[in-house]
């Protein structure tokens, strides 16, 4: 038996984050060794959670996945460890086409129970047949409990409580509103950039949930047998493969850098500091926020020099978003007025002025197969039409979207981070 649960929520922006951080950093407090994972495709929560919990959290999703390798995933990750927190994504039931890829398929595929959290801002007793209905909309999916968030006072507290003893819910707790207990914004690198305050921050949540949560009954009512499912994988290879790794790019799943591992030997470098190049048969340049230290980038002119002369003798290269944006010529900050001068392996303009967000799914063929991965952004590409897209991107409907995919001798580069937890990215060069 081992305590393991998802944490869902009735919408987004009903405090996961918040409590999940809370949870995971009193759950640590206590000696416990917590596995955490995130549900979907986010690459920022992972880091939260990390943070909070001294593990890697793992993340999981069935669109850019296979069923099989999630639940393996879920069970070799969780294995060594005495509780398993997942924290789902959007509302419980909101998938990319109805509950498909939703927080509840998960809970179900994996076989585990469900906390509830419910933004009990403004509400009372009405919260009843809000938890009655996703308690009983499917029967696949078991939820164990209930906690309440942004609870005015005490007596709020008893409405709410009430409302579950009429509905048989279990009631395990609330989190009481607090000004101060916001998780930053997650856009321009306070994930990283604000590490003091995030760690503060969790460890006020996980006073709130010692104080208002019962802790203890939660981890019962979601004690399930646990049963393994652990695919072996080793070492396949003898390859080097370098990866940038800093402040600025640190967008990375977790099991893509496992992937990376079985192929040999990895070394990690920083772009921020100026660090050589690393002799390897492929270097990965993942996502990030090179937009907020772009000023120290330009700077690292041998590092450039370096890449740029790696790409002309046919060195392999995988860049994605903010990778991407570091071999491009330039980059624009948001006002307009700044241009910081990038690598200049492709020939390639980034702006951040008049940008919006792009967001989404992706999937494309490439290489006789098709990958798929997720689009997070702000910026935009300036390119020639010496530049073209080499593979057409479609969303999860399968409908085309106009996120290129850009490649130049072996630098293969695109604003997508795509997910190879189960295959072989050697495969993109064949």
């Amino acid at each position: 038996m081992k305590p393991q649960f998802l944490i869902g929520a009735a919408s987004s922006g009903s405090g996961k984050t918040t409590f999940t951080m809370g949870l995971l950093r009193a759950l640590a407090h206590r000696g416990m060794k917590v596995q955490p994972y995130k549900c979907g495709p986010d690459y920022i929560d992972t880091q939260f959670h990390s943070l909070a919990s001294g593990n890697v959290s793992v993340n999981l999703d069935t669109w850019l996945a296979s069923e099989r390798h999630v639940r393996s995933l879920y069970h070799s990750y969780g294995k060594d460890a005495d509780v398993c927190v997942v924290e789902g994504v959007m509302g419980l039931y909101d998938g990319y086409s109805g509950m498909k890829g939703s927080s509840a398929a998960m809970a179900a595929l994996l076989d585990i129970p469900v906390i509830l959290l419910v933004n009990a801002r403004s509400t009372a007793y009405s919260v009843a047949p809000l938890i009655s209905g996703f308690a009983r909309f499917s029967p696949d999916v078991r939820i164990a409990g209930v906690v309440f968030n942004q609870v005015s006072s005490t007596s709020h507290y008893e409405y709410l409580k009430e409302a579950c003893r009429d509905i048989g819910m279990e009631c395990l707790g609330y989190i009481p509103y607090t000004k101060a207990l916001k998780v930053p914004s997650r856009h321009l690198g306070l994930a990283w950039g604000a590490q003091k305050r995030m760690d503060a921050q969790m460890n006020q949540a996980a006073e709130l949930m010692e104080k208002h949560v019962d802790i203890d009954r939660l981890l019962e009512v979601c004690s399930t047998a646990w049963t393994a499912r652990v695919e072996k994988t080793e070492c396949q290879g003898n390859m080097t493969v370098a990866v940038a790794k800093d402040a600025a790019f640190n967008f990375m799943y977790r099991e893509n850098m496992a992937q990376l591992n079985r192929l040999g030997k990895v070394i990690f470098f920083s772009p921020l500091k100026g660090d050589a190049l690393p002799e390897a048969d492929l270097v990965y340049l993942p996502g990030g926020y090179p937009e907020l230290f772009a000023h120290r980038l330009q700077k690292q002119e041998r590092l450039m020099n370096e890449l740029k002369e790696y790409a002309e003798r046919g060195g392999r290269v995988l860049a994605e978003c903010g990778g991407m944006i570091y071999l491009s010529r330039s980059l624009t900050n948001r006002q307009g007025d700044k241009t910081y001068r990038m690598s200049g392996v492709l020939p390639l303009d980034c702006t951040m002025q008049n940008a919006r967000l792009h967001l989404g799914y992706r999937k494309m063929d490439m290489a006789g197969e098709e990958w798929r991965g997720h689009e997070f952004h702000y910026s935009d590409m300036v390119c020639p039409d010496a530049c073209p897209s080499v593979a057409v991107l479609q969303n999860a409907k399968g409908m085309e979207v106009k996120t290129p995919i850009y490649r130049y001798k072996n630098v293969i580069a695109g604003y997508t981070h795509w997910y190879w937890g189960e295959k072989n990215i050697m495969d993109l060069w064949n």
